[in-house]
């Protein structure tokens, strides 16, 4: 008896080089700089010969800070995403390249001309990973604090997402004269010009580019708070989510997403869900437990635990030993910094170092050795054979559409999933043996985009309100 539910479900694969973090193992031998073209060339190739769906790049438009320095422990380079991406896609021809881009700190009108113009460059591999952020050391950069509370971010983040739509959708699907006999390469009158006043935007722009092959590009989401997964259920066509540990998470995630999806009025399979994770891979049985615990000594090194502790502590601890005892002193009475996003999901530090010697008394661990263990990490470990079947059963009971894969080496590690995990998932059925499409949507198996899906030829979608919001007129 089998609890697949959806039996012939295929496995999609994204990898994303995450910018900011400390599990990307820099130290090693073969860790290839983080700022130099060749690196990422050498990703992409790789997931683009594994028949990846994605090459996906996270963004960070500041350096991270902790006690006031910069926090150089963490991979923290990053030039702009949609730079680098608009360089591979001269040199790759499937892969699909998406962008982390932050909604709070952005204009709709530049960014979806940016977005657009990789599009159309790419032949329509295009996604847009829509983030928003109140965090004040990016708003810094900006001459501002922290930008305006949870609720009013997705608000102003589902009005950005619409009026971008709108200057997507505002040439018309015969703008451009199929002969070079018209009199025009533009018929006139097929460009709408976009505007927007409100109380989110001022918008008033006649866009320059027409739309790429798949419409315009992918709208990816990575929120979990109930205002995210609405955003998500309204606005995104693909959830970069968290839960790609354990399978009952997972499925207790996709299901409200389901359940959101319906009552937006969309079809249950509407979104792909690819949670983010880190795959261990060994060709024998006996050596992963070897191959994990390298990884995750090589994540956590010394100076990185106590980082990781000294956050939670609320004071620098850099002059401690990392293989000795956690503070004997409790937790500073005060927020905690946030240098890696909010700390262990806002818990009171205080409960946390409670939690924490407790587990270090019963298993007589060290403050590094502590750091390892509470290390909020994601993955599988195993065999080829052993981690396929657990990702098709995953796909097939409506767990996940399939992985974002964060490495833990660059560029080398997606070697190992390609040559040794791929032929396995394909000897299942369950991972595809070619690319049948040439968009990112095609990949994935998306419909047309939401704005899209009329029969009427030329309507426009998405960019006609009534009142306020966006609006066109013709040009």
């Amino acid at each position: 008896m089998t609890d697949d539910r959806f039996p012939d479900a295929t496995v999609h694969f994204g990898v994303f080089l995450q910018g900011v973090n400390h599990t990307t193992i820099w130290s090693d031998a073969t860790s290839g700089s983080q700022i130099d073209f060749e690196t990422f060339r050498r990703v992409a190739a790789t997931a683009e010969r594994g028949l990846f769906d994605a090459f996906f790049l996270g963004d960070g438009q500041r350096l991270r800070e902790q006690d006031g320095k910069i926090l150089d422990l963490d991979i923290a380079g990053r030039p702009d995403s949609i730079t680098q991406l608009a360089a591979l896609a001269g040199l790759t021809r499937h892969i699909g390249l998406v962008a982390t881009q932050n909604i709070t700190y952005n204009e709709p009108a530049d960014l979806a001309r940016k977005l657009a113009g990789l599009d159309l460059l790419s032949g329509g591999r295009a996604g847009w990973n829509a983030v928003t952020t109140d965090n004040a050391w990016t708003g810094a950069n900006f001459r501002r604090g922290g930008f305006a509370d949870h609720a009013q971010r997705y608000e102003r983040a589902g009005a950005f997402v619409e009026t971008a739509r709108a200057i997507w959708d505002s040439w018309s699907d015969s703008a451009i004269a199929s002969s070079s006999h018209g009199s025009d390469w533009l018929i006139p009158g097929s460009v709408r010009t976009v505007e927007r006043d409100d109380q989110h935007f001022q918008v008033s722009i006649t866009p320059t580019l027409p739309r790429s092959p798949q419409g315009h590009p992918v709208i990816f989401q990575a929120g979990d708070s109930s205002d995210g997964r609405d955003f998500a259920a309204a606005h995104a066509e693909v959830i970069f989510s968290r839960h790609g540990t354990h399978v009952d998470q997972a499925l207790e995630f996709a299901d409200d997403i389901r359940a959101r999806l319906r009552a937006a009025g969309r079809p249950e399979d509407d979104i792909k869900i690819l949670p983010g994770t880190q795959i261990v891979l060994a060709e024998k049985e006996s050596e992963v437990p070897e191959k994990v615990r390298w990884v995750l000594e090589n994540q956590v090194t010394g100076p990185t635990a106590l980082s990781l502790v000294g956050q939670i502590w609320g004071k620098d601890l850099s002059d401690r030993d990392p293989d000795g005892p956690l503070p004997a002193e409790d937790p500073v009475s005060k927020p905690i910094s946030e240098t890696r996003g909010t700390p262990r999901h806002g818990r009171d530090p205080i409960e946390i170092a409670r939690d924490w010697r407790e587990l270090a008394e019963a298993k007589n661990l060290s403050l590094r050795q502590v750091a390892i263990e509470t290390s909020q990490r994601s993955g599988f470990a195993g065999t080829p054979g052993q981690v396929a079947d657990e990702l098709t059963r995953w796909v097939r009971r409506g767990a996940s559409d399939g992985f974002n894969i964060s490495p833990y080496l660059v560029p080398t590690g997606l070697d190992e999933i390609v040559d040794w995990l791929i032929p396995e998932l394909q000897e299942r059925h369950s991972y595809r043996t070619e690319y049948t499409g040439s968009t990112l949507r095609e990949h994935l198996g998306l419909r047309a985009p939401l704005t899209r899906r009329v029969t009427a030829p030329d309507v426009d979608m998405g960019a006609r309100r009534t009142g306020k919001g966006p609006s066109s007129s013709a040009n």
